[in-house]
């Protein structure tokens, strides 16, 4: 106790299966498939992000065993420009590896990878800014399961991974960040992400750190 107030400080604590919740981020055919926009129109590696689909799938895994809800946050872009404004058309406009009708609502490109692709019971929020909370249900589905801790992991590490999780630690959720279950199409980029997680707002650690606490809990 700090006060009044209730500090969890302990991993465990914080990803204990009745508060925590698993926030995938952008895991998602034209961001991680082979064929996808960014690697066959922007030309930019996927393989970092594939990398990370392993890890992702186990900590998808270990939660629904425990009870832990699973989030899929997907990036939409609605047709004829309906989810674009000036700001975000002049910075996509200028973002490496960036283009303007990735992620196209109800297309192949915006589903989840078939490697992770939702189970019964998981929940799919559609986000069209990096942030997954960003003018989104996420905050509410999460405060109606008791949620306090966030573990997001996926991709870009330093764009919407580090955009969800900043938010919602702004929000007041704990942050977990497994660094294995994140990934960037830059390793400068994705380590110094993580950098500033650890000192500032986020638990990192490894995606095996979590799964043992999923898998070893009981109620």
């Amino acid at each position: 106790m700090n006060g009044n107030i209730q500090v969890r400080s302990d991993l465990a604590d914080k990803c204990s299966p009745p508060v925590a919740a698993l926030v995938i981020v952008d895991m998602v055919n034209d961001f991680v498939h082979p064929q996808g926009l960014t690697a066959t129109r922007s030309g930019r590696s996927v393989d970092a992000g594939r990398a990370a689909i392993g890890p992702i799938g186990e900590l998808a895994s270990a939660a629904r065993s425990a009870g832990v809800p699973v989030v899929h946050v997907q990036h939409s872009t609605l047709p004829g420009n309906a989810s674009h404004s000036g700001s975000w058309v002049d910075a996509r406009g200028r973002a490496t590896y960036s283009s303007l009708d990735i992620c196209l609502d109800g297309t192949w490109g915006q589903q989840v990878v078939d490697e992770l692709a939702p189970e019964a019971g998981d929940l799919v929020v559609k986000k069209h800014r990096y942030s997954g909370f960003a003018r989104t249900e996420l905050d509410e589905l999460l405060r109606e399961r008791g949620t306090e801790t966030i573990v997001v992991c996926g991709v870009s590490t330093n764009v919407c991974v580090e955009s969800t999780a900043r938010q919602g630690f702004d929000l007041d959720y704990y942050v977990v960040m497994p660094e294995d279950a994140c990934a960037s199409w830059n390793s400068h980029l994705h380590g110094a992400a993580l950098e500033t997680a650890r000192h500032r707002y986020a638990v990192v650690c490894s995606a095996p750190d979590v799964i043992s606490i999923w898998q070893d809990w009981r109620p």
